[in-house]
């Protein structure tokens, strides 16, 4: 009876895996098939079936990706930093020190090259420098996929997938034209490449040859890099001579609903209302005749910033006002400013199901009319604070769970 059990478990086990093993033969089938549909239009951009074969043989799907829509699979969204860290835990003096030490030995090291940059594209040398410092810490970070594989896998399997399709073909385009070799060809999850990570449609739109070696080379040039990331910010409408934010102390009374792009100021106006800039720093009539929206990134728990043209242009080469704090914190300390004044409390980050949750109480009772995104911005942290003035809740314009249960015990 004993042997007889045993060879049920071992036929038992003998069909499971047999049964995983068709799954992954047709899961395999099926993105060969879906590979070699791309081919049409690789050809028709002037890729030949060689490397064509070359990039694509023996590919498989990277199924431990994230952002990836896979039946059975519960949802796994990339864990960025930027969106699921609180301002404290993101923008550590302890980080700036490092990095803004390293920024000022690499300004001076690199002073021509960014002399030349800051001429040609209007972007100065401590933005630049901050810029790929966050992106892959000054160029040491590596980067852990292939690039081809996880392009072709979003565009497979991701939830952008025609977005993806188009990064695929492009990627394959750097290899036809010998960009790169296709070994070294290494990114992001997303596909973001190179030392200044960009996708190949922004390889394509603003790479630049600064070194005058005739290539251009994101990955391996630092001043095709650096001159990369100034013309980014240039096409994504950097204006030069223009800082890219003000840290001020908001005065007690301060309406925290206000702090949203479209409330817009002259900085004189905002100081007329109480504003102070930080550190008794003194602003030009130039700078005073500025227009700007304010900034509160923790609510009433931290620093304020008076926003210019500029970080926004900074929100759009990457959408987190963190990523805008750090990148623009951390070129003051290259040019050696101090810390923020005022220091970011330890407020406590909402999981993203939950913000998600307030987002669409708040879109019910007309709030807010963005986007459900679990992401605690600026839109959303406006809407709260005039979800909290006709509560009769504290004013703090910061999403807790206090709130959220608020919220969804009243019908207001």
């Amino acid at each position: 009876m004993v042997w007889r059990r045993r060879l049920i478990v071992v036929a038992a086990l003998f069909v499971a895996a047999l049964a995983t093993c068709m799954r992954a033969g047709a899961a395999d089938s099926a993105f060969a098939q879906w590979l070699e549909g791309t081919w049409p239009e690789a050809r028709e951009r002037g890729i030949t079936r060689a490397t064509f074969d070359t990039a694509t043989r023996s590919l498989e799907p990277d199924l431990t990706l994230p952002d990836l829509v896979i039946p059975g699979r519960p949802d796994r969204q990339p864990a960025q930093p930027e969106f699921v860290q609180t301002p404290a835990q993101y923008l550590k003096e302890s980080s700036f020190d490092r990095l803004a030490t390293q920024g000022r030995t690499l300004l001076a090291d690199h002073r021509a090259t960014l002399a030349v940059i800051e001429q040609r594209f209007g972007v100065p040398g401590p933005i630049v420098l901050a810029i790929w410092a966050r992106e892959t810490g000054y160029g040491t970070a590596k980067m852990p996929y292939s690039a081809i594989r996880a392009l072709a896998t979003q565009a497979y399997l991701g939830r952008r997938k025609e977005q993806f399709r188009e990064e695929f073909l492009l990627a394959l385009k750097i290899v036809q034209e010998g960009h790169v070799p296709l070994a070294a060809m290494r990114s992001s999850w997303a596909g973001a490449m190179g030392q200044p990570q960009v996708l190949p449609s922004g390889f394509y739109k603003y790479a630049v040859d600064l070194d005058g070696d005739g290539r251009r080379d994101v990955w391996n040039s630092v001043p095709d890099a650096l001159g990369t990331i100034a013309n980014h910010l240039r096409g994504l409408g950097w204006q030069p001579g223009l800082r890219w934010a003000y840290e001020v102390r908001a005065p007690q009374n301060a309406d925290c609903t206000i702090a949203q792009p479209d409330v817009k100021m002259s900085l004189a106006e905002w100081l007329r209302r109480g504003f102070v800039p930080a550190r008794g720093r003194k602003l030009a009539p130039a700078e005073l005749a500025q227009e700007a929206s304010l900034l509160m990134p923790a609510g009433a728990y931290g620093p304020a910033f008076l926003t210019t043209a500029n970080y926004f242009a900074l929100k759009e080469y990457n959408y987190s006002d963190l990523y805008v704090l750090f990148v623009g914190h951390l070129a003051d300390r290259i040019s050696d400013a101090g810390p923020f004044e005022q220091p970011w409390s330890d407020v406590v980050q909402m999981p993203t199901a939950a913000m998600e949750q307030m987002q669409r109480a708040l879109t019910q009772r007309g709030f807010y009319q963005d986007k459900i995104d679990g992401k605690a911005g600026m839109l959303t942290r406006a809407a709260l604070g005039a979800y909290q003035k006709k509560n009769g809740l504290k004013l703090d314009c910061w999403p807790t769970r206090a709130v959220l249960d608020h919220m969804l015990r009243s019908g207001n």
